[in-house]
């Protein structure tokens, strides 16, 4: 059986090299086998462009039906593992059928390529962008290789950016107002806002502020929500003495792994946010208020 050995091993090695690969910024993506890899970023509209290798192994030809290089971004839904939706496909040529003897460079460029969305890993979606080269052979499997990478896309600070204020009431038992200097945060801000309690006749153990994430996949009645409560912050510990006191609110958010909030991304996924207040009586009661707000990417100024 040792005509065997070797026989499933590749008969070529194939590199995909980004042309700036040394002096793009890296960053950490991890993979579903829970592997962390670091590689490039890109923004939509930027230029893709770099060269592939395939290098047949010593002593081995080989035969293919030409080699092409795809640019995909893909969605993929994990309710339905395996099947990848396309939203973005550019392919590019690189060699017509024939026979390979010795390493052999491709260069290849996409040029102000369009990638609307960002990449994200998610409990139920993930959205990503791959180069794809493909040999492809007859009467056996192609040979492909693939290189992920990220994209990040960011927004200039919001024209029009209201403070929220929130009611929180028990009838005759609790009136307390609630308020955040902004709806719309990026992702290395500061929450700031104070909790007024105008009425307090109940007793209160502690308050909680929470950051909340809602990751909705599918459409109809194959709609999946998953929540995730990302962060939690005590506010107060024990009761307010009397009625008109007031605590501040000074929370960080970039110690968290927050995305963008994602609206209907493709007809395939939303990613929405929400700071949750909750309180908790001396009787293990829970009330909580909720609000949505706005997470986006700030624009990078050199």
């Amino acid at each position: 059986m040792n005509f065997l050995v070797g026989a499933f091993k590749p008969q070529c090695n194939v590199s995909i090299i980004f042309a700036d690969g040394r002096s793009r910024k890296q960053v950490s993506l991890k993979k579903e086998n829970g592997q962390t890899v670091t590689v490039p970023q890109f923004q939509s509209q930027e230029n893709t462009v770099g060269e592939v290798v395939i290098e047949p192994v010593q002593g081995k030809k080989v035969e293919h039906n030409g080699v092409k290089i795809e640019l995909l971004g893909q969605i993929e839904l994990y309710f339905d593992r395996g099947n990848f939706y396309d939203f973005t496909s550019l392919v590019r040529e690189l060699d017509v059928p024939g026979e390979l003897y010795e390493r052999k460079t491709y260069p290849f460029e996409f040029s102000t390529v369009e990638m609307p969305y960002e990449s994200y890993n998610g409990v139920n979606v993930r959205l990503r962008y791959i180069l794809k080269v493909t040999i492809s052979r007859n009467y056996v499997s192609n040979i492909i290789e693939y290189q992920e990478f990220v994209v990040r896309n960011y927004s200039p600070l919001p024209s029009i950016n209201n403070s929220i204020k929130m009611e929180v009431g028990i009838e005759d038992c609790l009136h307390i107002e609630l308020e955040y200097n902004k709806s719309k945060y990026h992702l290395k801000d500061v929450i700031v806002g104070k909790i007024y309690f105008l009425m307090v006749r109940i007793k209160i153990k502690n308050m909680e502020l929470e950051i909340r994430r809602r990751e909705s996949t599918g459409s109809g009645p194959n709609t999946y929500v998953e929540t995730e409560t990302l962060a939690k912050f005590e506010l107060m510990d024990g009761a307010p003495v009397r009625a008109g006191e007031s605590i501040p609110v000074r929370v960080f958010v970039s110690p968290y792994e927050l995305s963008p909030t994602y609206r209907n991304i493709n007809n395939k996924f939303s990613v929405k946010y929400y700071f949750n207040l909750v309180l908790v009586d001396e009787e293990d009661r829970r009330y909580f208020k909720q609000q949505e707000v706005t997470i986006y990417r700030l624009l990078e100024t050199s």
